[in-house]
């Protein structure tokens, strides 16, 4: 019998041709995360890596950096990676409960623009990583999330070590070797949200699934039944409600076109969306003002209260992981905003005095295990003069469910791109990056991406003047140290 590496490596392999609406999807996929490379770029957590690296030299291929530079594929990928996921804008996977396309395109993005790829030759890659991470995520998930473990940076970099394989022209054997050695590689804790070190690990995740296809090209193996053998994937990572891959079904159809990703509409962590879709609906329904408001009371999934720790955030990371603040944001304000995400955007009075009218619980692990799935997420809002408003979502917009329209992806891609881009550019990069599929080289995205490095003119476009305390002085000394590598 096969394992699962080897069923995805032979599905990846057997000449599959993917629908319009696959890549279609894939093609409004990459470019949103393009844009949260670009948004990402003046990250602390990006220049942290820059400099980190500024004086490493590495034969072979290279690409050039969000942020300006050139460098070694697997380089690349670390440095775009962490830039996609940090300011935790990028979309979700629920199958691999990961952050997918955050791992995968940067590390197929540097591998197809270091060797003069197509746009078409990217989106068929993307596919077959994005199926390799739906796959091996349902042998494990839930568990595997709801256990602490970080599957954008364990089950992201396994599925897109699939990819980038394919992308680089290794037969089914190879891809096999590849998924294997990027087990070997999985890592990442979800007890580092909340701080510079989550972002890395999407970059970690996408280097070492550049590196592992890399070995896997030169001949390095290890075990293909690794997922399922014993002390394999599934019984280290899994936990005791993971599944197997037992029933598992590669590409039929393909997971993109039966299930879909989860764009984001807000720039935070996703545990959020559905109750700040809630707020933003009852809004609009009902047109009460922040100041009327006396409580807001959120029943999320139990998952969804572990992610989000910072009921009162100091800076504006804790701030994307803080139920408290984004509802606050959405009570304010029509659409949240990379804007709002800074050291004085969560310092602002007006702010602060909603914090604690906003409460958080979650269902029981009694009511998740009845139910078998995700249970809806609830609002109950309570009005100065009486009323009591509720509401409830199982789904956040972006989703199939709720789907993003043309406008929506523009507006988001125009918010990444804003003190970076001019309004025209940003339109016409997006209008490219909607026709990847025709376009014969991926060079037109260099010179958006060393544009990108302009950190000083990012952040004074999004109004940041100051960083949480000793931030600021890491990132203006990361910035000096990493000037070399430009």
């Amino acid at each position: 019998m096969a394992s699962i590496i080897e069923a995805i490596a032979r599905w990846s392999r057997s000449g599959v041709e993917f629908g319009d609406l696959a890549r279609l999807r894939a093609r409004h996929a990459i470019a949103d995360t393009i844009g949260c490379m670009l948004a990402g770029a003046g990250d602390p957590s990006v220049q942290a890596v820059r400099a980190a690296f500024a004086g490493s030299i590495a034969d072979g291929p290279r690409c050039t950096l969000v942020g300006g530079g050139q460098a070694a594929e697997s380089l690349s990928a670390l440095l775009n990676g962490t830039a996609a996921h940090a300011l935790d804008y990028d979309d979700n996977f629920r199958p691999a409960c990961s952050h997918a396309s955050a791992v995968l395109v940067p590390a197929l993005f540097g591998v197809a623009l270091a060797r003069g790829m197509s746009g078409r030759a990217l989106v068929d890659a993307y596919l077959v990583g994005l199926e390799a991470q739906a796959a091996v995520g349902r042998g494990v998930n839930p568990s595997h999330y709801t256990a602490g473990w970080h599957a954008t940076s364990t089950v992201g970099c396994i599925g897109t070590a699939a990819g980038v394989a394919w992308l680089r022209g290794l037969d089914e054997a190879g891809i096999a070797r590849a998924m294997s050695l990027a087990v070997s590689m999985a890592a990442g804790v979800k007890g580092q949200f909340g701080t510079l070190a989550k972002p890395l690990h999407a970059g970690l995740a996408a280097r070492n699934a550049v590196e592992a296809a890399a070995l896997a090209e030169c001949g390095m193996t290890g075990r293909i039944d690794i997922l399922e053998a014993p002390q394999g994937f599934r019984e280290l990572f899994g936990g005791p409600d993971a599944a197997g891959w037992d029933a598992v079904a590669v590409g039929a159809p393909h997971v993109i076109e039966s299930e879909g990703l989860m764009p984001k509409r807000h720039p935070c962590c996703g545990s959020t969306h559905n109750a700040v879709d809630i707020v933003l609906d009852l809004k609009a329904q009902h047109g009460f003002t922040a100041a009327a408001v006396t409580t807001v009371e959120t029943l999320v999934g139990i998952v969804n209260r572990r992610n989000l720790a910072y009921p009162n955030p100091t800076d504006e990371m804790q701030a994307r992981f803080s139920m408290q603040y984004c509802i606050a944001l959405a009570l304010l304000k029509d659409r949240l905003e990379l804007s709002d995400f800074t050291a004085d955007a969560v310092g602002a009075e007006p702010m602060r005095a909603l914090l604690p009218r906003v409460t958080m619980t979650s269902h029981s692990a009694e009511a998740e295990r009845a139910a078998g799935r995700a249970l809806p997420h609830r609002v109950t809002i309570r009005l100065a003069d009486g009323r009591v408003l509720s509401g409830e979502r199982g789904e956040a917009k972006g989703t199939i469910a709720d789907p993003f329209d043309d406008a929506d992806r523009r507006a988001k891609f125009a918010d990444c791109c804003r003190g970076t881009l001019a309004a025209g550019d940003i339109e016409r990069l997006h209008d490219r990056l909607d026709r990847l599929d025709g376009q014969e080289s991926l060079a037109f995205l260099e010179q958006s991406l060393a544009r990108a490095g302009q950190t000083a003119e990012i952040l004074r476009g999004r109004g940041i003047s100051s960083r949480p305390s000793g931030m600021a002085d890491q990132n203006r000394s990361a910035q000096a140290r990493g000037a070399e590598a430009r």
